[in-house]
């Protein structure tokens, strides 16, 4: 049979133009740098290709980055040793998360400890003994978690708290509080919550009922309510302005910035999707011609056949419009354990890379929300219809 070549084949030489798999050998001093560099397939090659990607695209000054985090991570520590170090680096620009993590997150500041432990337990032991696990971590019911709720509903009475928010306000507040009780205890910096409220990074929960720290805004208003308090009590946490600001988020880098935006996607689930539904609000529902995110990085252990969002790759969503379909190649999805991919991402990128310049987004709300309003009514064809719509409600 006759050996093909490249003139014979036209556009061969492009499916062989990456760099030849013939790795160096690990040796004592192999740094985590040479080590991811000489990754070469699978997911090895996926970690490699997200590393690349935020070293050379992610690392610009006009791109805005978003993270979005969901699974128990904070349990797991990753808190103080990745999450944190990135914020600070500066390649952490705004934060969607379950509120489960950020609930976990008050444990560190607080200095209530969790510890290493094991899966092969006995669970109904565990639960007459009074511990509570999340798969290899244990810790006390009562000295962490009710102790962490005991704390939480103090601060969730404070004056400041007593108004309509978003999440967004909510957790800066909340962080305003980590950070005072984590410079207290003198741990460093073990909140991402304190972290967020000393770099000014929004943060944002899509479905804040499903944590415990929502648990708790729900048991304050069951109280209020019993003992006639709602004029004393008046936390409410409105999801749609959260909707608003986080969209405004990504308006103002890609229509009035003229930037890029990027997103860092650590597990699935609301989180991923209410980063990501971002550029379907943009075009969708407000109108306004935009084409989606620039950089996509996925990190999950979902599979995508399912058909759920967890394991949904960069490409279907540039179906949706959240991602530039153009710009699919600047993606990259890595199906591994988050908390083995995420340390070697973060400790990659601040090996490589000099930090970025804080945006400090939270300080701009205001000026972000103006702009979003602006470019609505500038586009929405529909806003006079709907417009008189709503001026026919009962008042």
């Amino acid at each position: 049979m006759k050996k093909h070549t490249g003139a014979r084949c036209p556009g061969k030489a492009r499916y062989l133009s990456g760099k030849r798999i013939l790795p160096r050998p690990i040796t004592k001093k192999t740094s985590i740098v040479e080590l991811i560099d000489n990754l070469d397939a699978y997911n090895g090659g996926r970690l490699r290709a997200a590393c690349h990607l935020l070293r050379d695209r992610y690392v610009n000054e006009d791109v805005t980055i978003g993270l979005s985090l969901a699974g128990a991570l904070t349990p797991a520590g990753l808190g103080p040793s990745a999450i944190i170090p990135l914020m600070n680096h500066g390649f952490v620009d705004w934060i969607t998360a379950t509120g489960a993590n950020m609930y976990h997150d008050l444990h560190f500041a607080f200095n209530l400890p969790l510890y290493r432990g094991t899966h092969m337990v006995d669970d109904a032991d565990l639960r007459k003994k009074g511990v509570t696990r999340i798969y290899d971590i244990l810790f006390d019911y009562e000295d962490v978690l009710m102790e962490t709720d005991r704390r939480l509903r103090e601060i969730l009475v404070k004056p400041e708290f007593q108004k309509e928010m978003g999440t967004r306000e909510f957790y800066y507040l909340l962080g305003r509080e980590m950070d005072q009780i984590e410079r207290k205890n003198r741990l460093g910096q073990v909140s991402i919550l304190a972290a967020a409220y000393r770099n000014g990074i929004p943060v944002f929960t899509s479905s804040p009922g499903d944590s415990t720290i929502g648990m708790n805004v729900a048991g304050l208003e069951l109280l209020a309510d019993i003992f006639s308090l709602q004029d004393r009590f008046r936390l409410k946490i409105n999801p749609s302005l959260d909707v608003h600001d986080s969209t405004a988020i990504v308006l103002n880098a890609k229509c009035y910035e003229k930037g890029k935006t990027a997103v860092i996607l650590i597990g699935g689930g609301s989180p991923k999707n209410f980063m990501l539904q971002t550029e379907p609000q943009i075009q969708e529902v407000l109108m306004i011609p935009e084409v989606g995110q620039d950089y996509d990085i996925n990190i999950t252990d979902a599979r995508p056949d399912t058909g759920g969002l967890s394991g949904a790759p960069p490409s279907e969503a540039a179906s949706w419009g959240k991602i530039d379909p153009g710009k699919l190649e600047e993606t990259v999805t890595a199906y591994l354990d988050v908390t083995l991919a995420l340390p070697l991402l973060v400790a990659y990128i601040i090996q490589t890379t000099k930090p970025k310049k804080l945006k400090r987004l939270y300080d701009r709300g205001d000026e972000l929300r103006a702009k979003l309003k602006e470019a609505y009514l500038k586009n929405n064809k529909e806003i006079k219809k709907l417009k008189g719509l709503m001026e026919r409600l009962p008042v």
